[in-house]
């Protein structure tokens, strides 16, 4: 689904939302309510409430609904994200209120995790034997790498490839770039031309924290006992530079992500290209309607000529809220949600979700060439892409305050008052801070 949020925005604060029991220990250790002795079924029926931002989901309930009777689901439908949905879990976590069920990003669910705010379901019927269902690095993004641990259910994913306007690299006889060098080299030549190869995103810090993903790079690991922080480790810096040059060479354009300039750039040919998740389709869909037939959709420009590497950006889960009196019905649902195929396409159908199961791109929705993409079918590409992202990349427990820092940090580069490798320099010691104050250990 569309990661749509700006992420400096939201005022998630760690040491405001719940008592951090949790957290001196960080996320491998103590910290998401255990269902092991709790994880049978309830006497008597069950309603369960499920709070998701996708539009439609009250339709794939009412198909478990239909066969569930003694089971029903009831959807509230709240905002995306950071600013909304997750200070409202927070808030009715620590009232005794949350909703069954949650749509929980993969970033943000390390929050969740550390505070003790999800129900650890991996001993609820089904769970842990539908591990092989998912893409493995979905799976890892729900267990944190620990044994015996599952806090969500995986729902759908955000694998990256490159949007490109066929049309205009063939009018003016540009290769399809298959490397980052050769990215840069064609940018050289778009900018010739009078356009823009790409738009930089100084908002959209989880997009660059995806090509961070793809250079097999990391930002955050945890031990066990604590956090390695590694917002500037070689592989991020790299990544950093290279969109630096570009930047200072004024070879990307640099409107606000997700405004009317920023449609209107794509929908105009002033940008000829963006590096973006499944998703993205839909948005250059909506916000790019008079380039219909004109696209198309390539690998992820690599690091290394002949590697296959891809990032994520976005992605979500289903899990179940500390605090239900239903955990084995909510994990039964939430396992149906993600897994089974009605759902699945009911799910795409009204909320264009690319499902994190393995089988997910079967669905009769991605068997076919769309026209606005010159026929292709651009499901393939990512349904590859898919399948090369790094099943280790860890999201850190504080990513809210992360986003705002490096934002800033990016605005800041954008206007010419500092550097990418600078917002990661200021944005890794703020981070570190930022944990310490919340009791989170952090190796140093």
């Amino acid at each position: 689904m569309a990661n749509r949020i700006a992420r400096a925005g939201g005022a998630l604060v760690l040491v405001s939302a719940l008592a951090l029991s949790a957290c001196s220990t960080g996320a491998g250790t103590d910290g998401g309510t255990d269902a092991a002795d709790a994880c049978t079924p309830s006497d008597g029926p069950v309603t369960l409430s499920f709070t998701t931002w996708l539009p439609g989901m009250e339709d794939a309930a009412a198909i478990w609904n239909e066969q569930n009777p003694d089971i029903q689901v009831e959807v509230q439908t709240g905002p995306n994200g950071l600013g909304g949905t997750y200070n409202n879990f927070f808030n009715q976590i620590e009232a005794g209120n949350a909703p069954d069920l949650g749509q929980i990003e993969y970033d943000a669910l390390p929050n969740f995790r550390v505070q003790d705010g999800v129900v650890n379901i991996a001993s609820c019927e089904g769970v842990m034997d539908a591990q092989d269902e998912f893409i493995d690095w979905t799976w890892s993004q729900v267990t944190f790498g620990e044994e015996d641990s599952v806090y969500a259910i995986p729902q759908d994913t955000g694998p990256e490839a490159l949007f490109y306007r066929a049309d205009l690299f063939e009018a003016a006889g540009i290769d399809i770039p298959t490397t980052w060098d050769e990215y840069a080299e064609a940018a050289a030549q778009i900018r010739e031309e009078g356009g823009y190869i790409t738009n930089f995103s100084q908002s959209d810090i989880n997009a660059f924290a995806g090509l961070v993903w793809q250079a097999d790079g990391q930002w955050f690991e945890n031990d066990g006992e604590a956090w390695d922080v590694t917002l500037d480790s070689p592989e991020s810096l790299k990544v950093a530079d290279y969109w630096q040059g570009l930047l200072d060479d004024d070879l990307v354009a640099t409107l606000p992500a997700w405004t009317d300039e920023w449609n209107n750039g794509y929908n105009s040919g002033d940008v000829w290209s963006w590096v973006s998740a499944v998703w993205g389709a839909n948005s250059i869909t909506s916000g790019a309607p008079d380039t219909a037939g004109n696209w198309a959709v390539a690998p992820m420009p690599q690091w290394n000529e002949g590697d296959s590497a891809a990032g994520n950006w976005g992605g979500s889960s289903t899990a179940v809220l500390k605090g239900s009196e239903h955990p084995y019905e909510a994990a039964q649902f939430a396992l149906w949600l993600n897994t089974d195929p009605e759902a699945l396409a009911s799910m795409n159908a009204t909320a264009n979700i690319y499902p994190a199961t393995k089988t997910g791109g079967d669905l009769p929705a991605f068997s076919e060439g769309l026209d606005f993409f010159g026929g292709q079918n651009i499901y393939d590409v990512f349904a590859a892409a898919g399948a090369e992202v790094n099943p280790d990349f860890t999201w850190g427990p504080t990513m809210t305050q992360v986003y705002t820092d490096v934002a800033d940090g990016f605005s800041g580069a954008i206007s010419g008052s500092g550097t990418l490798t600078d917002a990661l320099t200021t944005g890794q010691q703020k981070t570190i801070d930022a944990m310490k104050a919340a009791a989170i250990a952090v190796n140093e």
